[in-house]
């Protein structure tokens, strides 16, 4: 009995795949694009003007949040990470308590980047925590 279901389960599939040779006719393959050369063209990017950043805007956070570099190095020391990223950049600060990575942006009106979002996560295992408590853990 089972043998004789699958044998007509088999049937059943094999006979779905089956061309009935009666397709579309009149219709062409689609067509493929030719290569003129082995190298796909290069698109250009395109550069635009800046804007300004969107600013987090987090009630504790006021003397982070729209300072430069300096001015964070003032108010937490040195940074472990510095990096730049095109115009951004990042500065990384670090405590026993928390990590706390803020995002610096220039802005139409300054060349010079400005801090406009934080993130902050603890240091033991990467989980995010409260980035005003962390600032003030990390202040000098």
């Amino acid at each position: 009995m089972r043998a004789a279901l699958s044998a007509a389960s088999l049937a059943l599939l094999l006979s779905a795949c089956a061309s009935t040779g009666g397709g579309i006719t009149g219709s062409a393959p689609p067509r493929v694009p030719k290569r003129t050369s082995g190298v796909p063209a290069v698109r250009q990017p395109t550069r635009t003007a800046p804007r300004d950043a969107t600013v987090q805007m987090i009630a504790g956070l006021e003397g982070v949040i729209g300072a430069n570099q300096g001015q964070l190095t003032r108010l937490f020391g040195q940074p472990r990470l510095d990096v730049w990223e095109g115009d951004a950049r990042k500065l990384q600060f670090s405590g026993t308590a928390c990590v706390l990575d803020v995002f610096l942006y220039p802005s139409t009106s300054s060349k010079e980047p400005h801090a406009t979002y934080v993130e902050a996560r603890r240091s033991s295992d990467g989980q995010d925590v409260d980035r005003v408590a962390c600032v003030g853990a990390l202040k000098k």
